[in-house]
């Protein structure tokens, strides 16, 4: 199998990362296509050429056997459909259709099997949500899962290229002495700072974030009746987001039984001992969980960590469209062998 693909926001910080893993992974590309909001001549990278970045047109993304959305909502919601109907697969990184009920909520290695054969649209998880999920699910396995409280350290690029961005300015114009440059992204300046918010606060005073890692939590570990509760906080780091979390088993349980649940888990590194920060997180497409301790033999605390941009979001779209190979769920939409 040879497969043309194409990459909706290519320029950003996930399209980026999805050239690079899709390249990393060795996935069976015979043309690569990369879309932006407008041309841009040989601004990406993808094995060792330069590409040039075409406008988002409807036409020119028809005959592709899959398309990776890596924007925000608008392009998603514009051109999925149609692509869908003419027999493209669409992997989409925005929050558009992640709560629909008709389509899968995929982390592969928690819960691969929803994938069916008829499912041509795979929204990709938040990527806290992801993380969370990730060092959940193997307490889920392994005592039951009744209920969770999290407080989220979310890092900049979780907005985008203009949060990262914007993170960055800050932190050069502190150290340069500069006048520091007013929060367009953010709600406060980031740099030296955290900020309890991460999206709009609704009437009850929970964000947007904190409602989303909720629901798409219950939904990607099957468990709709969670008692789940979230606080998000925005911190001063590159790419990897963090989390603390208090859980409650549904039957009771040991440290030992649990580390033994994340040590044979796929894509976790479990740490005994010690402790594991994001920047030596940062590239990984691994989730860690560390400080592992006992409340009760009910109640325990961990710190889990993963890169939002990798896992989070690039890392978890390319290892879907690993399964729809393995799985022999693609069909090409062009004749084998077509030109590059």
């Amino acid at each position: 199998m040879s497969l043309h693909v194409a990459v909706v926001g290519a320029t950003g910080a996930v399209g980026e990362t999805i050239l690079r893993v899709l390249e990393e992974r060795s996935i069976p590309i015979d043309r690569l296509s990369p879309f932006g909001s407008r041309d841009r001549a040989g601004a990406v990278r993808f094995r060792e050429r330069q590409l040039d970045v075409r406008a988002v047109d409807p036409v020119a993304l028809q005959g592709h056997d899959v398309v990776f959305f890596a924007g925000g909502e608008d392009a998603s919601d514009r051109y999925a459909a149609k692509l869908i109907e003419l027999g493209a697969v669409v992997i989409d990184n925005s929050a558009t259709f992640r709560m629909r009920s008709d389509v899968p909520l995929v982390v592969p290695e928690i819960n691969g099997d929803a994938i069916r054969r008829e499912h041509r649209l795979l929204p990709v998880a938040n990527c806290t949500a992801i993380v969370l999920c990730a060092a959940l699910a193997p307490v889920r396995d392994v005592a039951g899962l009744h209920g969770m409280h999290a407080s989220t350290y979310q890092a900049a690029s979780g907005a985008g290229r203009a949060g990262l961005d914007e993170f960055l300015a800050d932190e050069r114009s502190l150290v340069l002495g500069g006048d520091e440059p007013p929060a367009t992204v953010f709600p406060r300046p980031l740099a030296r700072n955290v900020i309890p918010q991460v999206g709009a606060f609704d009437a009850t005073g929970y964000s947007g974030e904190e409602r989303k890692v909720r629901e798409e939590t219950r939904k990607i570990l099957g468990l709709p009746e969670l008692r789940a509760s979230l606080t998000c906080v925005r911190v001063p780091v590159r790419t990897a987001h963090s989390a603390a979390v208090w859980f409650e088993t549904e039957r009771k349980t040991t440290l030992d039984e649990l580390a033994a649940a994340f040590n044979r888990a796929p894509g976790i590194v479990f740490h005994r001992d010690g402790i594991v920060t994001p920047r030596e997180v940062e590239g990984s497409d691994d989730v860690h969980v560390a400080r592992l301790r006992a409340e009760s033999d009910h109640e325990f605390v961990l710190w889990c960590i993963g890169d939002q941009l990798r896992k989070g979001a690039a890392t978890n779209a390319v290892q879907i469209l690993e399964l729809l190979i393995a799985k022999g769920y693609l069909s090409l939409q062009h004749a084998p062998g077509a030109a590059r």
